[in-house]
């Protein structure tokens, strides 16, 4: 069960899980998605933690907006919810775009924000940092590739189900125009933040590694034989990392490379 909650840049529908009292943790969905698809994670992070699931404008039941997507907006919807909802500061569990939101939001308020973990997200245009040169040349509404996220969106938006293609082709706009974040901007960071990938994802490791390393004192995990859609293809693994790293403080290691003492420290 969920609602509505009525934000300054749109009315934003939203669900919660888990015990009243705990930390508040937000589940951001991915582009083209709706909150059905954290369905692997909902149970094990609940048991840990108080869950907000806002979906974002022009996905699952909260409507589109007039003009282009931006991730910025959608960040700036994010704060509005963490402050009209959540009422402080939260984990912000991202994945894909929901990883670019959450790493805005950190920059952009890090009073807000507790810890952050990045599924599969980049800092960069699709077309500069994709696995595959001509995946955004092939993205169209129809393809059979499409049918769940298709299937999932149609089911439960207000705007109609043939509102489906618009939503394609604002989010294939803007996954070729943002985000646009240089590593002195990911520098900023200070949230503790874990960068998770599968082996095999959207993004080359190239990539995915340079982010981790943009962020100071960040994490790293490359879940081995898994995609883009490594929750969804090993929920066990990718819970109990989101869950090691949310709840306990970093294990001291024994040889630090990226991680060794400065001389100002």
């Amino acid at each position: 069960m969920g609602e509505y909650v009525k934000l300054p840049g749109v009315e934003t529908w939203y669900e919660t899980d888990g015990a009243e009292g705990a930390e508040p943790l937000l589940l951001l969905h991915g582009g083209m998605c709706t909150n059905e698809t954290w369905a692997a994670q909902r149970p094990d992070l609940a048991a840990a933690y108080r869950l907000f699931l806002p979906e974002r404008r022009a996905h699952g039941r909260t409507h589109d907006v007039e003009g282009p997507l931006s991730y910025l907006d959608m960040a700036d919807d994010t704060v509005d919810f963490i402050e009209a909802v959540v009422g402080g500061p939260a984990h912000l569990v991202g994945w894909s775009d929901g990883g670019i939101v959450a790493l805005l939001v950190a920059l952009a308020r890090p009073e807000l924000v507790r810890k952050v973990v990045a599924i599969g997200a980049n800092f960069r245009p699709a077309p500069e940092i994709s696995s595959g040169p001509n995946m955004l040349d092939e993205l169209d509404p129809d393809e059979p590739g499409l049918a769940p996220l298709r299937d999932m969106y149609q089911a439960v938006t207000p705007d109609g189900a043939d509102h489906w293609p618009v939503v394609v082709g604002k989010l294939k706009d803007m996954f070729t125009r943002e985000p646009n974040l240089t590593p002195d901007d990911l520098a900023r960071i200070t949230a503790p933040t874990l960068i998770l990938a599968g082996d095999d994802d959207m993004m080359t490791l190239e990539h995915t590694a340079t982010l981790y390393r943009s962020i100071p004192n960040a994490q790293l995990a490359i879940v081995p034989n898994t995609s883009h859609a490594a929750p969804l293809e090993k929920p066990a693994e990718v819970n109990r990392i989101i869950l090691d790293f949310l709840t306990n403080e970093p294990a001291p290691t024994m040889l630090p490379v990226l991680r060794a003492p400065s001389a100002a420290d």
